[in-house]
């Protein structure tokens, strides 16, 4: 059984790092291929060295650009490796262009799909995430669902067979590594800061960092907030390009940082007093630890967090923004609904069974 492994983006290495090392413990031959979606220090060799992900066979090195250029060249690139490799399955993760990228150049080639966080739907076209989770997952032959939820969604698109629920991969990713953030992430000590006394905040979507009324309202609300405790903002290279078209006012207390590594997200998040982010796997991920977490989008996917009472969809208006922070906190500790923490080990259970 041979397994081409495909991985662009930050969520996507966290994801991998769990199943292609579950995958080598149960004897799956893997070629792993990075397109470099990501490709700067900050946003990718970290991750692949914090997370002793084996070094990619192959990196594309696409770099960033438009979305149709930039699946394009993906697609080109990848149809390449996959010809030559001829692996029996492609693997895919998540919802962005490498994702769909790597679907369709797999089943052009007549090669099964396994789609990893199958079924997340956010019921908005508008994002380009929504688009390549559709095509994916009904390009794929299985489904891995993280949720209940993202089972129904599949089912209700008429998709029956192949589908899986583990549980989250992310969830097992940060119980795996969340002693090791604490044991030797400095990122605190560095920003002179103490557990539960800021705020974590992320933007990135493309939705937020390309509507630029969207983008000033949201850190106009962060500059507002952030007179009453420190924000720490890791910026994202998208976001930091956006910022030089608008006018923001920074004070001392709103902190921005470039992009930090696994270990340093997960202290800071599980040590934050409440989140703000339109990022899904913060969201997940503030779920996880128990911090509250205000959503900077107008709908989410992960809907679990919001029923268990640990995520405020606040949109992007400022006072939505500053009135849900000002009044976050903490929802019900009674529900689980990611799993059991072994999501990877039972995909690649799943996996290695096929070639039986």
């Amino acid at each position: 059984m041979k397994i081409a492994s495909i991985v662009g983006a930050r969520p996507q290495f966290v994801k991998a790092a769990m199943v292609s090392r579950a995958l080598r413990s149960a004897g799956v031959t893997e070629t792993l291929v990075h397109t470099g979606q990501h490709y700067d220090d900050n946003m990718s060799k970290v991750f692949f060295e914090e997370l002793r992900i084996p070094k990619p066979d192959y990196n594309l090195g696409i770099g960033s650009g438009d979305h149709g250029s930039q699946t394009g060249r993906m697609l080109e690139a990848l149809e390449n490796v996959l010809q030559r490799e001829k692996p029996n399955w492609a693997l895919v993760y998540g919802d962005t262009n490498s994702t769909l990228a790597g679907a369709l150049a797999a089943a052009k080639l007549h090669i099964p799909v396994a789609h990893v966080e199958a079924g997340l739907r956010s019921f908005n076209r508008q994002m380009p995430e929504e688009i390549n989770r559709i095509v994916t997952d009904q390009l794929s032959t299985l489904l891995f669902a993280p949720t209940e939820t993202a089972v129904r969604n599949l089912q209700r698109e008429g998709i029956a067979d192949g589908i899986h629920n583990f549980g989250d991969v992310m969830y097992d990713a940060v119980l795996t590594h969340r002693e090791l953030a604490t044991i030797q992430s400095r990122i605190l000590g560095g920003l002179n800061l103490h557990p539960k006394t800021y705020a974590l905040a992320t933007v990135h979507r493309a939705e937020n960092t390309e509507d630029l009324r969207r983008l000033l309202e949201i850190f106009e609300a962060l500059r507002i907030l952030s007179r009453e405790l420190p924000i720490v903002l890791p910026l994202h290279p998208r976001t930091r390009h956006a910022l030089e078209s608008i006018p923001i006012l920074v004070n001392a207390q709103l902190i921005l940082i470039e992009p930090v590594s696994y270990l340093d997200i997960l202290l800071l998040e599980s040590q934050a007093r409440f989140i703000l982010t339109d990022s899904g796997g913060v969201q997940k991920e503030a779920f996880f630890f128990r911090v509250p977490c205000i959503t900077l989008r107008d709908e989410t996917e992960w809907v679990e967090t919001v029923d268990a009472g640990w995520n405020v969809v606040a949109g992007t208006r400022r006072e939505s923004i500053i009135q849900a922070a000002r009044s976050a906190q903490a929802g019900r500790c009674d529900a689980y609904p990611f799993g059991d923490g072994n999501a990877a080990q039972n995909i690649a259970r799943v996996i290695g069974q096929l070639a039986e």
